[in-house]
């Protein structure tokens, strides 16, 4: 069993349910690598997952849960089920995608922290929250009523030309 599918079968029952005892330990110590590295600018973090677990005071299957967390900003993900604990492992951190990604996960825990503000200001932060919610929204363009003129521009009604053959 790889370490990730242990991380997993910890992590969630068979059902798909989270193990709250779990992840009441995992969000605070996962909380805090973000605090870290918020407050200190950190743009890499290089080493082996297990050297990586302890810089950060983690278990090596929290240190694969958070790898797996920050994969999706990664230029070049890694096969997380193929990750050990003597894998070398590179994370260039983007600030942008990764407050992107945060709100996109609804990890308020996380991008609502003040070490944000040594990034971005209040306003910057604002607009990266409102841009990557937007990108979630679908705007559907006005409908055509059938005795509509035809968006084709022949002059006759939607029914009687386009909306003919749907």
């Amino acid at each position: 069993m790889t370490i990730y599918e242990q991380w997993l079968t910890k992590a969630f029952t068979r059902e798909g349910r989270t193990v709250e005892a779990v992840w009441d330990v995992y969000l605070p110590a996962e909380q805090k690598v973000y605090e870290y590295i918020l407050s200190e600018k950190v743009t890499n973090i290089s080493g082996t997952v297990k050297e990586i677990a302890e810089r950060f005071d983690l278990t090596i299957e929290f240190a694969v849960a958070f790898i797996d967390g920050i994969n999706d900003i990664l230029p070049t993900p890694y096969e997380i089920n193929t990750v050990e604990e003597d894998t070398p492992i590179s994370i260039d951190i983007d600030f942008e995608k990764l407050y992107k990604k945060m709100v996109e996960y609804k990890a308020e825990h996380l991008y609502v922290l003040p070490q944000w503000d040594n990034i971005f200001t209040k306003a910057e932060q604002d607009k990266l929250y409102k841009e990557q919610r937007m990108s979630r929204t679908v705007v559907k363009g006005e409908k055509i009523g059938r005795n509509d003129p035809c968006p084709c521009g022949s002059g006759k009604k939607y029914k009687k030309c386009c909306g003919a053959n749907l």
